[in-house]
């Protein structure tokens, strides 16, 4: 765990200084607990690998399918031993995808370095299965031996890895509405461009429609929030 005050308290941030770790790099050796951790991830840590996976699974807030992603670099001999990286973890999905907002993340902090970086998603909601565990295992093996720190074969799944793409803003649908989220379909649904996804039910009103949200492209569903609850942040004056 690379922000441990936040795993042990079960939070996304810092609860010593609110930090989000994945949104604190390069970090400062004279900022926050959360910052000077980036700081000697960024000046110590990432100068000494070659390959990174960084570990996810959705946290309380998100189901995801399964997959192992690598970013789109302008480096491409770099981004091509990225995406064999996430294709050999042998998750059940294999992503590549073009980061939204990439500053501040430690994604970016060990690309910029010109080392080979894989993230994951594997599961969702807090929790774990027996599948996720598996596919956990399997992949960190995997990912030793594309490394060449362990000295073994690769444990293929039964099935390759389904390619998955994120190419722009409109694979990500996001709610303007507080309330309630009723989806429509399921992880890992393929859907089409203008297919309903869920509707938020005002909770404040009585006798109000549900606001509906539709797909902006053709795809699967890849990831949706996993509390029924949706909140809508009110900026600070």
């Amino acid at each position: 765990m690379m922000n441990a005050p936040a795993v042990t308290a079960g939070t996304r941030t810092s609860p010593w200084d609110q930090g989000n770790m994945n949104r604190a790099f390069p970090g400062s050796p004279t900022g926050s607990v959360t910052e000077q951790i980036a700081d000697y991830f960024t000046r110590y840590l990432i100068p000494q690998c070659d390959t990174a996976l960084d570990i996810h699974s959705g946290g309380k807030t998100l189901d995801l399918i399964p997959y192992a992603a690598s970013h789109r670099l302008e480096n491409l001999q770099q981004a091509d031993a990225c995406a064999e990286g996430a294709r050999l973890f042998g998750a059940p999905y294999q992503v590549q995808t073009t980061e939204m907002d990439a500053t501040s993340m430690y994604d970016t902090a060990v690309e910029q370095q010109g080392k080979v970086f894989v993230t994951t998603e594997l599961g969702g909601g807090g929790t774990s299965t027996p599948e996720s565990i598996a596919i956990t295992q399997r992949g960190i093996h995997n990912f030793l031996v594309f490394s060449g720190i362990l000295q073994s074969e690769y444990r293929h799944p039964s099935t390759p890895p389904i390619a998955l793409e994120l190419p722009d803003k409109h694979c990500y649908v996001q709610s303007e509405h507080a309330g309630i989220i009723e989806f429509c379909v399921h992880l890992g649904d393929t859907i089409q461009r203008g297919d309903l996804i869920g509707k938020v039910h005002n909770i404040e009103r009585t006798g109000v429609e549900p606001v509906p949200y539709y797909a902006e492209r053709d795809g699967i569903l890849l990831a949706k929030r996993h509390l029924g609850r949706i909140y809508i942040a009110i900026p600070l004056p």
